[in-house]
C-alpha cells in the first residue's frame, strides 16, 4: 500500500527530441572538465608545474575524500532547492560561468615556489572537481528524474547522456595534446587549451539549461509547496529502498571495472608488445558504446532495461573470455574488447534512468522524494568506484611482482596483467546479472507512477 503524502505532477507526457539532445550536451560539457582533469592533470602537474609524481598522486587522493562529502552535500542542497526554474536545472545556469573559470584555474602554471605551487594545485583541484564539478553534475544527473516520470523517456535521456559523455571523453583523449601543441606547447599551450574548453563548456551548459524543463514536480497535499527533506530522513529512506540499493551496487561495481581500465597501457606494452596499441584499444572500447546508444534507445520501448542489462552482461562475458584463446593476438584482443563494450552499453545507458525509477518507488513506499540524494550517491559511487579500481589494479600487480620501468616482466606479473584485463570485467558482469535477476521494478513502475499522480 502506498504511503505517499506528496503528489507527483508532470505537465506533459513525453519529451521533445530537442530536450533530449540538449540534455545530452550537458554531459559533453561535463567531460571537457572531468576527463581532461582525469587524463591529463597529473601529467600537467609533473611536466609543467614541476611537482613530484607522488605529490600529484597525493593531491588527487585526498581530493577524492573531500569530493565524497561534497557529493552528499550537493544532493541535500538540490533536494532543498525551491526555485521557479526547478530544483536541479537552475544550478546549470548559476554555475555555467564558474565552471569555465574553474577549468582555466586548473591549468594555470603558478610561480609561487615549491610549497606555494603544491598549495595552488591542491586548492584549484578541490575547487574545480570537488566543488564546481560536483555542484553542477549532481543536479544535472538528477534532472533525469525531474524532467520526466516516463520510464522510456528516462531511458532516452540516459542514452543521450551516455552517448555525448563518451563522445566527449573520446575526443578529449584524442585532441587535447594536439591542441596544446597547436598553441605552442608549454604553459601557454595548456592555458589556451583550457580557455577553449572553458568557453565551449559554459556555452553547452547554457544550451542545456535553456532547452530543457523540469516537467515533474512534487507538492504537499495541503500546502501545495515543494517539501524539503531532512538529510537523515532522506538517507534512511534511500537505504530502505531495495531497488535503489540494487542499482547503486551494480553501478559501483561497473565503475570499479572502469578504474581497472588503467591496465590497458600495461597490456599493450607487455602482452601485445607495443605501447602504441593502447590507442586502438581505447577506440575499440569507446566507439561501440557510442554507436550502441543509437540502438539501445529504440530498444527500450520493447525490452525492459533490466533484461537489456542481463543480455549485455552475458555478451560482455563472452567478449572478454574469448581473449583467452590467444591473449597476444591484437586482432583477437580488439575483437573481444569491442564485443565486451557492446555488452556494457545497456548498463551505461540505463543506469541513471533506473535511478529515477527507484526515486519514484521510494516516494510511493515512504512518502519521501529524494532525487538529489539518490543521484549524488551515484556520482559518489562513480568517483570512489573508479578510484577503487585503480587501487585494486595496483595491489594485484604489486602482489604479482610487477616492477615499473623494466623492459621485461616476470611470468607472474604478465599473468596478472592478463587476468586483470580479462577476469575483472567478467566478475563485474556476473555480479550485475545476479543483482538484476532480483530487480523487478520495471514491471511495477507504470502502476506506481499512476498511483502517485492520482
Amino acid at each position: 500500500m502506498s504511503l505517499a503524502k506528496e503528489n507527483i505532477i508532470q505537465d506533459k507526457s513525453s519529451l521533445s527530441s530537442k530536450e533530449k539532445v540538449s540534455y545530452g550536451l550537458g554531459n559533453l560539457a561535463s567531460n571537457l572538465l572531468i576527463t581532461t582533469a582525469n587524463a591529463f592533470v597529473t601529467y600537467f602537474y609533473t611536466e609543467q608545474v614541476g611537482l613530484a609524481a607522488a605529490t600529484a598522486g597525493s593531491i588527487l587522493f585526498f581530493s577524492r575524500i573531500f569530493d565524497g562529502l561534497t557529493d552528499l552535500g550537493m544532493g541535500v542542497i538540490v533536494d532543498k532547492t525551491d526555485s521557479k526554474l526547478g530544483k536541479a536545472r537552475p544550478w546549470l545556469k548559476w554555475l555555467a560561468i564558474p565552471y569555465g573559470l574553474a577549468l582555466i584555474l586548473l591549468f594555470i602554471t603558478p610561480n609561487f615556489g615549491e610549497t606555494g605551487n603544491v598549495a595552488y594545485a591542491f586548492l584549484t583541484y578541490i575547487f574545480a572537481v570537488g566543488i564546481i564539478y560536483t555542484g553542477i553534475s549532481v543536479p544535472y544527473n538528477a534532472m533525469i528524474g525531474t524532467m520526466t516520470n516516463d520510464s522510456v523517456d528516462r531511458g532516452h535521456l540516459s542514452t543521450f547522456r551516455t552517448a555525448f559523455g563518451y563522445s566527449g571523453a573520446w575526443l578529449v583523449n584524442v585532441i587535447t595534446l594536439p591542441i596544446v601543441a597547436f598553441f605552442g606547447g608549454g604553459n601557454r599551450g595548456w592555458l589556451l587549451m583550457a580557455i577553449v574548453y572553458a568557453i565551449i563548456s559554459s556555452i553547452l551548459w547554457y544550451i542545456t539549461f535553456n532547452n530543457t524543463k523540469e516537467h515533474v514536480t512534487t507538492k504537499d497535499d495541503t500546502t501545495e509547496k515543494v517539501k524539503s527533506v531532512p538529510i537523515m530522513k532522506g538517507l534512511k529512506t534511500l537505504f530502505k529502498n531495495k531497488y535503489w540499493l540494487m542499482i547503486i551496487s551494480v553501478m559501483f561495481i561497473s565503475f570499479i571495472n572502469s578504474g581497472i581500465g588503467g591496465v590497458n597501457p600495461y597490456y599493450a606494452q607487455y602482452i601485445l608488445g607495443n605501447a602504441l596499441y593502447v590507442g586502438a584499444m581505447g577506440t575499440a572500447q569507446f566507439a561501440p558504446i557510442i554507436l550502441m546508444m543509437f540502438v539501445i534507445g529504440p530498444m527500450m520501448k520493447f525490452v525492459s532495461k533490466r533484461n537489456l542489462i542481463i543480455v549485455g552482461g552475458v555478451v560482455g562475458i563472452i567478449g572478454r573470455l574469448m581473449i583467452l584463446v590467444n591473449p597476444e593476438s591484437l586482432t583477437l584482443v580488439l575483437t573481444g574488447v569491442v564485443i565486451g563494450s557492446i555488452g556494457s552499453a545497456p548498463m551505461l545507458a540505463a543506469s541513471f534512468a533506473m535511478l529515477g525509477d527507484t526515486v519514484d518507488y521510494g516516494q510511493w513506499k515512504s512518502g519521501v522524494r529524494t532525487e538529489g540524494l539518490a543521484y549524488s550517491a551515484a556520482t559518489f559511487s562513480e568517483k570512489v568506484g573508479s578510484a577503487m579500481g585503480g587501487i585494486i589494479l595496483g595491489v594485484l600487480m604489486g602482489i604479482a611482482g610487477y616492477v615499473g620501468g623494466q623492459a621485461t616482466q616476470t611470468p607472474e606479473a604478465l599473468n596478472a596483467i592478463v587476468n586483470v584485463f580479462v577476469y575483472v570485467p567478467v566478475i563485474a558482469n556476473i555480479i550485475a546479472i545476479i543483482v538484476m535477476f532480483f530487480y523487478d521494478l520495471d514491471k511495477k513502475h507504470n502502476r506506481i507512477v499512476k498511483e502517485l499522480q492520482n
